[in-house]
Order: C-alpha cells, then sequence, then structure tokens
C-alpha cells in the first residue's frame, strides 16, 4: 500500500499538496498526506475486523465439532507427498563442455534431431544438396570447426537418427529420400566424410521420419514412414520381415516399442493412439480421440503397461494423459500446462518412474513421477533457460555419471551449439545410491532377430550400475559388425565397390608418386646446370 500511495504528490480529494508526517511515521511512509493515510488506516481497520471475525466462526467450529485422530493424520501425510525425486533440479553444462559453431538443421520435423550414448552425439546439420549428420565423440567438446566430417550419404533431408542400443558404434538414419540407411561409426570419431551405409533399407515410397530400435532383440529396427506405413526390419540380412500398410489411415506422428519388446504403440493423425502386436500386425488395443485439439499428439509406454500421451485440447492448450489400455474409457489423469503450441516430446526413465517434457520452441523441461497410486501423474519441477530448443537427445542410464547422483541427461540443441543438461538428485553422501540406481538395461541383446521374428520372447538383460558401466568387448563388436557385414547382400555389393575404389586410390597415388619423382628428377637437373 505504500508502494501504491508514495506516487500520489496531490491529496486525492482537496487536490493540495500537504506537509510530510511527523517524524516517527516518516519511516514508513515518506511524503504520504494525511487524507490518504486516513483512507487506509480505515481499510486496515475494517480488513482486520473481518478477520477476526473469520478467524472466531473457525475456532468455534472446530471446537464444537473436531475431526477425527485418523484423518488429521491422514491429511498432515497428503500436504506434502513423500518421494525422494521432490529436489530434483536441472543445471546447464559450462560454456567449454558444450559443443559450439554447428548448424544445426532449420527442418520442421517434429523429430529429436539428436541421438546420444555413452560415446558419441550425433545431430542433424544443414547440409546443401541433400542430408547430413554429424557425430561426435562426448569429449569432443568446444568449437566444431566447420570441415569437420559429416555423414553425408543421403539425397534428401535426414528427418530421424538414432543409435543402436546393442552396439554404440551403429547408427539408422532415414531421410525424405525414402530410404533407411545403418552406418558404423569408427571408435575414435570420423576421419573422413561417410557416404557409403554399410546396409542400405528401401520399402518406403514416401519420406521415414521415424526410427526405433527394438530394445532386446538384436538387429531389429523400425521405421514409419508419411505413406502411412510401418516396417520392421531384419538388418542383418537387409530385408523387411513385417509390413503394416493397412492399419494407419493418416499420417503416424509417433511410434515407440514396451520395455521388452513386445508392443508397439503408434499415435496418428486420424486422432487415433493403437497398441500393437509386432510380429502379427494386428491391433490389440485402440483409443480414439485422446486430445481433441487436431496439433500432433505424441505416446510412451510407461510402467506397468500404461501409456502417457502428451497433445492438445480442443482450446489448443497443451495436456499429458496417463491411460490404462485395458481401461481406455477415461484417461487416469488428465493435466493442462499451458497454451504454447510446441508439441511435447515425453522421455521416460523406468528405472525412477520420471517422465520429462521437452517441448520443441520451448525453454524449458517439465518432468513428471508416474506413480501407482492416485492421482498417478504428479507434478515434480521444470529447468528453465533463455534460448529455445530445437531438439532434445537423451542418454541411456548406463551412460551417467552415479557418483554425482545425476539421473538423466539431456542434449539441448541451439541453433548452433549443443548444450548437455544434467538433472541431479541432491545427496550428501559420495556413498553409490542403490534406490537411484536400480538394476537397468544394459547394451547386451537377450535375443537375436531371426529367433525374435520367429516368435521368441526374451526380458531385458539388466546390468549393476555400482561400479560404473563397463563397455562391450571388442569380440562382441566384432560380433555385430560380422553380421551386419556379411550377412547382408546390399552391404556385399557396397563392400565390392570399396574393394574397387581402394584399388583405383592405390593407382592414382602410384601414379602421383612417380610423378613426384620425376618432378624431383627434372628440378635437381637443373640445378646442375644453373
Amino acid at each position: 500500500m505504500f508502494c501504491l500511495f508514495k506516487q500520489f504528490f496531490n491529496c486525492p480529494k482537496c487536490h493540495r499538496r500537504h506537509l510530510p508526517l511527523p517524524p516517527s511515521f516518516e519511516i514508513l511512509t515518506s511524503s504520504m498526506p494525511f487524507c490518504v493515510l486516513e483512507i487506509s488506516f480505515n481499510l486496515l481497520s475494517s480488513l482486520k475486523s473481518s478477520l477476526w471475525w473469520q478467524a472466531e466462526r473457525l475456532v468455534h467450529r472446530h471446537i464444537s465439532s473436531p475431526p477425527p485422530l485418523d484423518s488429521q493424520f491422514t491429511m498432515s501425510r497428503k500436504v506434502v507427498r513423500t518421494s525422494k525425486f521432490r529436489h530434483v533440479f536441472g543445471q546447464a553444462a559450462k560454456a567449454d563442455q558444450c559443443y559450439d559453431d554447428i548448424r544445426i538443421s532449420q527442418m520442421t520435423w517434429d523429430s529429436n534431431f539428436c541421438s546420444v550414448n555413452p560415446k558419441f552425439v550425433a545431430m542433424i546439420v544443414d547440409a546443401s544438396g541433400g542430408g547430413a549428420f554429424m557425430v561426435l565423440p562426448l569429449n569432443k567438446t568446444g568449437r566444431i570447426d566447420m570441415s569437420y566430417p559429416t555423414v553425408c550419404g543421403h539425397t534428401a533431408p535426414v528427418l530421424d537418427i538414432e543409435f543402436c542400443p546393442h552396439n554404440d558404434n551403429i547408427i539408422a538414419s532415414s531421410s525424405e529420400d525414402c530410404s533407411v540407411m545403418i552406418w558404423e561409426i569408427p571408435d575414435g570419431g570420423l576421419t573422413t566424410s561417410l557416404t557409403e551405409p554399410v546396409v542400405k533399407l528401401e520399402g518406403h515410397s514416401k519420406r521415414v521420419g521415424i526410427l526405433s530400435w527394438h530394445p532386446t532383440a538384436h538387429n531389429v529396427l523400425m521405421s514409419a514412414g508419411c505413406d502411412n506405413v510401418l516396417i520392421l526390419w531384419n538388418v542383418a540380412r537387409g530385408e523387411a520381415m513385417v509390413r503394416m500398410d493397412t492399419l494407419h489411415t493418416d499420417l503416424i506422428y509417433s511410434a515407440c516399442w514396451n520395455r521388452d519388446g513386445s508392443r508397439i504403440l503408434t499415435s496418428c493423425k486420424d486422432k487415433t493412439l493403437r497398441v500393437l502386436d509386432p510380429r502379427k500386425g494386428t491391433v490389440i488395443y485402440e483409443k480414439e480421440k485422446p486430445h481433441e485439439g487436431s496439433r500432433p499428439v505424441r505416446a510412451v509406454f510407461v510402467s506397468d503397461g500404461k501409456i502417457l500421451s502428451t497433445g492438445f485440447s480442443r482450446m489448443s492448450e497443451r495436456q499429458v494423459a496417463l491411460w490404462d489400455p485395458k481401461n481406455f474409457g477415461e484417461p487416469l489423469n488428465l493435466q493442462e500446462l499451458d497454451t504454447s503450441s510446441g508439441v511435447l516430446l515425453p522421455f521416460f526413465d523406468p528405472d525412477t518412474g520420471i517422465v520429462y517434457l521437452c517441448g520443441k520452441g520451448d525453454s524449458s523441461i517439465r518432468y513428471f513421477e508416474v506413480t501407482d497410486e492416485a492421482p498417478y501423474v504428479h507434478y515434480l519441477s521444470m529447468y528453465s533457460s533463455k534460448e529455445s530448443q530445437k531438439g532434445m537427445g537423451y542418454m541411456p542410464k548406463r551412460g551417467l555419471e552415479v557418483n554425482k547422483c545425476e539421473i538423466a541427461r539431456f542434449y539441448k540443441l541451439h541453433e548452433r551449439k549443443c548444450e548437455p543438461i544434467v538433472m541431479t538428485v541432491p545427496r550428501k553422501s559420495d556413498l553409490f545410491q542403490e534406490d537411484l540406481y536400480p538394476d537397468t538395461i544394459g547394451p547386451e541383446p537377450s535375443v537375436e532377430a531371426d529367433e525374435w521374428f520367429e516368435g521368441k520372447e526374451a526380458k531385458p538383460i539388466l546390468i549393476s550400475l555400482k561400479d560404473g558401466f563397463v563397455a562391450t568387448t571388442k569380440a562382441k563388436e566384432f560380433k555385430v559388425h560380422k553380421s551386419l557385414l556379411k550377412t547382408t547382400t546390399a552391404s556385399a555389393g557396397s563392400q565390392q565397390d570399396n574393394t574397387g575404389e581402394v584399388q583405383s586410390l592405390r593407382k592414382e597415388v602410384k601414379d602421383l608418386k612417380a610423378a613426384l619423382e620425376e618432378l624431383t628428377k627434372r628440378v635437381s637437373e637443373l640445378e646442375s646446370k644453373n
């Protein structure tokens, strides 16, 4: 009230300047006029009497009919929900730990544009005359030279990329040129640009915008294109094993696996969520209009087979909802967030039960905890920054620093850089926190592609993070590469081509050496004449 009245130099009633108050009130009221002060005192006294009257009513009601003891304890428990993730906070990396001067792609496609594993970070970048993405070792921070080699085998812009969960050196990419390509990145990173893929998968008639590796089966890849077709590939053979071309009547917005890879969840432009049997290619459950709005819907599997979806209301308000696919009638929880227009990308951590919502074009990351008790989805907090994000990469659990209580790490894409963001649970102890790091999914596949397509199910193989993640052996990597290179027809052709290229290069080098020797001999002759 003091700040409000201080701006008046004249009395609002008599329009005359008044003298200041006595010195005892000078500190509080400065040069407030007497008549204004009188009005404020009257307001305060009436407010005081009203508050006293309400307090007396509440006390009288409490004394006359006190609540039972059990309800008092219940109320006290529900005031603050107990959770070890209540104080999770996000922190951006320092400037010297970011990846600077990278021209992130300007495409408007709603994909992550970034993929990360414990060895590399990959980002889709701008490229003239085709599509390209950049793969950097995690320790190559700072300014990236413009001449740094890229993976540039696509003839149109790249729309999605994803590292293989069973081999950190294998990455898949999809593009507007209707193809999917599999690439092998050397351990130290790229020294020259890659133009020839290990395997090229062709089966879509329109651009391919969604890729997802199977979480437990080796060399099984899912792709979805703008032709409304979803294909499951056996990458080691280069063959399309399952083709679902009649299930979706419009553009597929998102597609993902559940934890053991026995189900696929898709969201579509026809406003329907579908749970699919991947080998039979049939719909198990479906939900029409999970969100009333016409903007894109994203959905992921969370704990206990439930589904979390993000979308828009009829009034274009962003929403997050939790569903039980066995009872798709009403959502278990539906929350409205804000009125921004960016599509929310959900990232779920099955070990902690936390889902992170990152909106494209937003400058914040919201995170919620999903539990088994109502209201099921509990808001935790929000990380905010100044600059908006063009994409987001999510580090697998085995790539985190457990000694710093790091439970998640994101790689936020700006227009010209990539910035790591660390989510941490504050703990005073330096010991391993077993409650934060249960056994998590490791890089070892639990079943081969041929066995999985024949019907074999397998749970993911879990590893402990207590002693830190231990990388897979070289023998395992060689086995994976061998299956990719020698059992694929397309790869065999490219391998022969590579052999011919090597021979031609050797011939060129030999000719250059001969020319150099001849020039050296001629120079020496000229010097001897002079």
